[in-house]
């Protein structure tokens, strides 16, 4: 008896001394990196040419998930799900680009600010849009960069920094990519964009800015390092959505929806591990208030990503994360005469499939390219960026049936309803939606869809999803080139035609 109360009595020193430790372990800091229209283009990804030797460091190290989406392919209601944990659609006019973020929606930084951590960013946070009712944005207090926000932070708090690259969002220098050594023959170019060397420059470009996105988050780790706090800072890389080039951004298909993700945390999150379970950015919030001790709003929809970064292992790890929901409302006002709705549509990913419900297939998806009769004047594609992908691709239309199915796949109509096998058809090209063999698929994906989405308030499902299509813009748009010249007149000639 006294050997058994004497064994039951040193277990429970230790465990008391064990919740004592733990509860003097500092809290960790949040560094968190996001860039501005950075698609799946990486080394860890498979990616030969572009050089990212800072995400690859840290998918080697920590945790690279292989299956990540934003809720939105725009930048507001993306950075507004990050912040809110929440699914673009119950966010009110955040839902859009240029929307606001109303005052009653909590943001993790808040909740981490009131609990005492240091809180700002740098460059780009929350954006663009209106702060409304909000005394500052989202992301928290602006700082000049990170060193001003190091020194200006108090002894002894944790921090939390959100680090908004501007890059590799468009406009680009033109040549900067071939300049700086990116082998043009080398790229391995998207299968939605025609093969000629004015789009590989373009693609070059972008690699340019994507690298240098990766070495700025080299330094700002290195100066975590050189304060001694480096086991102590979770480290997140990613990006708001996918490349600003046709089908991509603003886009519900892989290229515009899917992300990079890699998570380190020395110490805690390492070991190599690849991740297949799917993820949503909506689930930072969450991941975030958990390692810091707090409570999550029951309001806040995503998942902290906690069990699949302890894990120990990659692979396949929660049963439940087997697929994932993401959409899209309002990028730009891009259609004709009166219309000042986007192209709302919502779709369900999982291993096997992608299903896109459109809401409003009467509409063109990336605007009109009347831009004479858009609704913002001059508007030209406006949902699709310019530049000289986009540009070649209007072009040469009409120059074989390549071409022409290239542009229709980006710039042409689409039905309610697309059905993609993404193991077979990776590209998601070819849709299935009328095909009888996949009736069945459909059916299924169609239910599940929509009973998710009703579970989450969808105003498109639940009634109201109007609204969207009413709030506010202030933003400007993809204009067609100008002034014109004897160079562009046979480009404006193509935009404008039927």
């Amino acid at each position: 008896m006294r050997t058994d109360f004497t064994q039951s009595l040193t277990i429970c020193i230790a465990l008391l001394i064990t919740g004592v430790a733990h509860a003097a372990e500092p809290r960790p800091n949040i560094l968190f990196c996001i860039a501005d229209d950075w698609g799946v283009h990486a080394g860890a990804y498979g990616d030969k040419v572009v050089k990212t030797p800072t995400f690859d460091r840290l998918a080697s190290d920590g945790v690279v998930f292989e299956h990540a989406y934003v809720s939105a392919p725009s930048c507001t209601p993306s950075r507004a799900a990050i912040l809110t944990g929440q699914w673009h659609w119950r966010l009110g006019s955040g839902a859009n680009l240029y929307g606001s973020l109303a005052q009653s929606i909590p943001v993790y930084t808040d909740l981490l600010e009131a609990d005492g951590y240091f809180v700002g960013y740098t460059r780009k946070g929350w954006a663009p849009g209106q702060n409304g009712e909000r005394p500052r944005n989202p992301a928290g207090d602006k700082f000049k960069n990170f060193a001003t926000f190091l020194k200006q932070r108090p002894a002894d708090q944790p921090f939390c920094f959100w680090f908004g690259s501007t890059d590799p969002h468009r406009s680009y220098r033109k040549g900067s990519g071939a300049e700086s050594g990116v082998p043009l023959d080398k790229i391995e170019l998207s299968p939605n964009f025609p093969d000629s060397m004015e789009v590989r420059s373009d693609v070059a470009d972008y690699y340019f800015e994507v690298q240098r996105f990766d070495r700025e988050t080299g330094e700002l780790i290195e100066k975590v390092r050189a304060l001694g706090e480096l086991d102590n800072t979770i480290i997140v890389m990613t990006s708001d959505h996918g490349m600003p080039f046709p089908r991509a951004k603003s886009n519900i298909y892989d290229e515009g929806a899917r992300v990079p993700l890699a998570i380190h945390w020395p110490g805690h999150y390492e070991g190599g591990h690849r991740v297949q379970d799917f993820v949503s950015t909506t689930d930072f919030a969450p991941t975030f208030l958990e390692v810091a001790g707090l409570a999550i709003p029951d309001v806040m929809t995503g998942r902290s990503l906690t069990p699949l970064l302890t894990a120990g292992e990659g692979g396949w790890i929660d049963p439940s994360r087997t697929h994932v929901l993401f959409g899209k409302e309002r990028h730009v006002p891009s259609q004709a005469g009166a219309d000042s709705g986007g192209y709302p549509c919502r779709a369900i990913r999982n291993d096997d499939f992608l299903l896109i419900h459109n809401f409003a297939p009467d509409r063109w998806p990336v605007g009109t390219r009347d831009y004479e009769n858009a609704h913002i004047k001059n508007t030209w594609l406006g949902d699709t960026d310019n530049g000289p992908t986009k540009s070649e691709m209007v072009k040469n239309e009409k120059q074989d049936a390549e071409h022409q199915r290239l542009y229709d796949l980006s710039f042409g109509k689409r039905p309610e309803f697309e059905l993609y096998d993404v193991a077979k058809d990776p590209a998601q090209h070819h849709n299935l939606a009328a095909n009888p063999e996949y009736a069945e698929v459909l059916k299924n994906l169609s239910q599940q869809l929509e009973g998710e989405l009703r579970a989450t308030q969808d105003p498109r499902v639940v009634g109201g999803g109007e609204m969207f299509d009413q709030f506010p813009y202030s933003g400007g748009a993809p204009k067609f080139p100008a002034p014109e010249t004897s160079k562009t007149k046979s480009l404006r000639k193509d935009a404008i035609a039927k």
